[in-house]
């Protein structure tokens, strides 16, 4: 019986891990010395879900790792490069779709929903790279174009409700 225990948290843990998101690629503007560069990869990397932080300072990028089975925070990375003075140009995601049911545009992760704002009828599997286009996680035109498009606030959804675009 313990046997069988073991074997269905295994199996069940293993559904959970794949629906993740797994990095994301962050364009940040304002960079101008290598200083500021190396403070905002330091602060984020502090961050307990970010598993590793390779920059590309020729481009203002940082593509961040996230740790297994950790809940990322973007509400946390908008600040820490807020905090730092600089502002995020463009938030890119790559979430694991399998194993995770869309209903009416939205799906959940953790403890947050994401309201997709334009995959009408598109299926979604694997991995599928989302833009964040919350204010303060794109550019304040970005949000403008996306958030402008909701017409009410719909039904109540638990956690914080990220915008996202495909």
């Amino acid at each position: 019986m313990k046997t069988l225990k073991i074997l269905l948290l295994l199996v069940f843990t293993a559904g959970i891990a794949k629906a993740q998101f797994t990095k994301a690629e962050l364009q940040i503007s304002g960079l101008n010395c290598a200083l500021c560069a190396k403070s905002t990869e330091r602060s984020l990397r502090s961050l307990p879900f970010v598993g590793d932080v390779k920059p590309d300072l020729m481009h203002n990028i940082y593509i961040l790792t996230f740790n297994n089975n950790q809940p990322v925070n973007f509400d946390m990375i908008g600040k820490q490069v807020h905090d730092a003075g600089f502002f995020v140009t463009s938030l890119k995601a790559t979430f694991n779709f399998d194993n995770v049911k869309v209903a009416n545009n939205y799906f959940s992760y953790g403890s947050d929903t994401f309201e997709l704002m334009n995959a009408a009828d598109k299926t979604l599997s694997g991995q599928v790279a989302v833009t964040l286009v919350d204010k303060g996680l794109a550019p304040r035109s970005v949000s403008k174009k996306y958030l402008g498009q909701l017409a009410d606030a719909g039904p109540a959804k638990p956690g914080r409700v990220y915008h996202v675009a495909i």
